[in-house]
């Protein structure tokens, strides 16, 4: 059986594990190869600026397995913020083990318990039909958006 999960608040001493997390996630989901010094300018950015969110990290014997970075969406409509659920990866051989479940538990604990959090969101890609099944399996639902976006290069 495997050992509990345990989920705890990032650090900077994270940063190595939480780059290599993005820079894997972004190759597997998208394809992109990410520049490892602008990804870890950001993610040091996120260390440097709570405004700017907070990662997660998933541990099991007390190692990392998993991370995910909660982002804010000011929301005029509820007076509120949204709380988006942004670079989530598990490691390969930890995944089907409820890790993404313990991470999104421990999100979803935390937000409640904070003032002004109106909900939770996340996106995901189309083709990504696993994903798709355990984010609804939580209780989550199409939000009926599409997202869109223009992309400024070399702005970093």
């Amino acid at each position: 059986m495997n050992n509990p999960i345990i989920i705890r608040a990032a650090t900077a001493a994270d940063i190595i594990f939480l780059v290599d997390c993005n820079a894997a996630m972004a190759l597997e989901t998208e394809h992109k190869t990410l520049d490892r010094g602008v990804l870890t300018r950001g993610t040091e950015a996120v260390f440097a600026n709570p405004r700017r969110g907070f990662y997660r990290i998933a541990e099991r014997d007390g190692a990392p397995v998993g991370c995910l970075l909660v982002t804010f969406e000011w929301s005029d409509w509820r007076n509120g913020d949204w709380w988006w659920i942004q670079s989530v990866y598990v490691s390969r051989d930890a995944r089907r083990g409820g890790v993404f479940s313990a991470l999104y538990a421990d999100v979803e604990e935390h937000a409640r318990a904070a003032a002004g959090v109106v909900g939770l969101r996340l996106y995901v890609e189309n083709e990504n039909r696993a994903a798709q099944s355990t984010y609804t399996a939580l209780g989550m639902h199409d939000s009926g958006y599409r997202l869109l976006e223009t992309e400024f290069a070399g702005t970093n």
